[in-house]
Formats: structure tokens, sequence, C-alpha cells
């Protein structure tokens, strides 16, 4: 299966949803997308197949959303896309992409939605939160 995953290795929810797709036995393409950004077309494409507005994937926390006016009502999504591709750390993350669909995984387990239910085992994220039990199968 063919997955990407738009990847900060210094997120911890984007190293857990890493880690889950490759507990489900896939080696995806992993773009770290600080150092190559989407294009605009590829970014305004994932952002609307993972039924977001712009406004929802831009990342507040830790970012200069306020210091740049981000948060002004009347700024179009033209605008928004502009600041994100300018200052990538605006992208919120992870967004994955794959043949079952594009989520932005907050929670990472919001992975699970796309990928096939093919998992090794379980899995427990780094905070020690068990998501998959040892059949693979979602602990709810």
């Amino acid at each position: 299966m063919n997955v990407t995953i738009y990847h900060n290795p210094a997120c911890g929810t984007s190293r857990n949803t890493l880690a889950m797709i490759r507990n489900a036995g896939i080696e995806p393409t992993v773009v770290e997308y600080l150092k190559t950004p989407p294009s605009r077309e590829e970014l305004a494409r994932m952002i609307a197949h993972a039924g977001l507005t712009v406004r929802q994937a831009i990342r507040q926390k830790d970012t200069p959303y306020a210091e740049l006016g981000l948060d002004d009502p009347d700024l179009t999504d033209d605008q928004l896309l502009d600041a994100m591709l300018a200052q990538p750390i605006l992208i919120n993350r992870p967004f994955v992409v794959t043949p079952l669909g594009t989520r932005l995984s907050r929670p990472s387990e919001v992975v699970l939605e796309i990928l096939p239910a093919t998992h090794k085992g379980a899995f427990t994220k780094e905070d020690g939160e068990k998501v998959l039990d040892a059949k693979g199968k979602r602990i709810i």
C-alpha cells in the first residue's frame, strides 16, 4: 500500500503515527514537511480530502500564528495557505495520505481509519497509552 506521511520527527504525535503505520506492515514515504513542504496544490488537496477547512489545518501551538495575525477571521483561505507555505511550521501534522483516505492524524490513532487491518500485534504510544492489543485490534 502506498502511504505518505507529512512528518515532523520532533513531534510525538507524528512519531506515534509513523510507528502505527509501520506496525501495519507498511513502510511509508516520509516527507519531512519542514524541510520539503508540499506544493500549494498538494496542501489544499490534503486539507480538502481530510474534510477540513484551511483554518482547521493551521497549527497554532508553538508557531508564529498569533504574531502573524492569522486569527483574523477576515483572512481568506488563499491568505492562510500563503502563510502556511511561507512558514511550514504552521501546517498541522501529521497529514497521512493512503488509497483509503487522507487524515490529519491528531490524535495519532486517527490514522487507523485509513490503514488496512494488517497490524503486527500490540501498539503502545510513547506516553504509555495502549492503542492496539496483541492481536492488532483497537483498544477503546
